[in-house]
């Protein structure tokens, strides 16, 4: 479920990225273009940002839709099985069928594995 309206999964609006976690560690990154109107999907969205919480391995995430309408959300999860366990949720699944159906002109998929990763902020 692209989560791309929504804030960071942990608590509030995104006011900085997440902070760059120990690796290795996965990331799911989930493009997409939305169909017009909302149609119950903002309810869904934040249904499933409630839910992948309760996914042990579950780092949080980040979301951002540009002007044109192009949505991306990063998931951050601590290994491959906190993925597959995201991925068989039923409700998740339920929510996918039916972003298939109504919420989603194109999406795209890609899910890698981080080998390093770094931050910076200015004091």
């Amino acid at each position: 479920m692209d989560m791309s309206d929504h804030a960071d999964a942990t608590d509030g609006p995104a006011v900085r990225p997440l902070p760059a976690f120990e690796p290795p560690y996965y990331v799911v990154v989930f493009s997409s273009v939305r169909t017009p109107g909302d149609r119950g999907y903002g309810e869904a969205a934040d249904r499933m940002d409630e839910l992948v919480k309760e996914v042990p391995g579950y780092l949080g995430h980040e979301s951002a839709r540009n002007p044109g309408g192009l949505g991306i959300t990063v998931s951050y999860f601590r290994d491959s099985a906190a993925i597959e366990q995201w991925r068989s949720v039923g409700e998740h699944r339920a929510v996918q069928k039916q972003g298939r159906a109504e919420w989603y002109e194109r999406y795209t998929v890609h899910v890698a594995k981080v080998e390093r990763s770094q931050e910076f902020e200015r004091e």
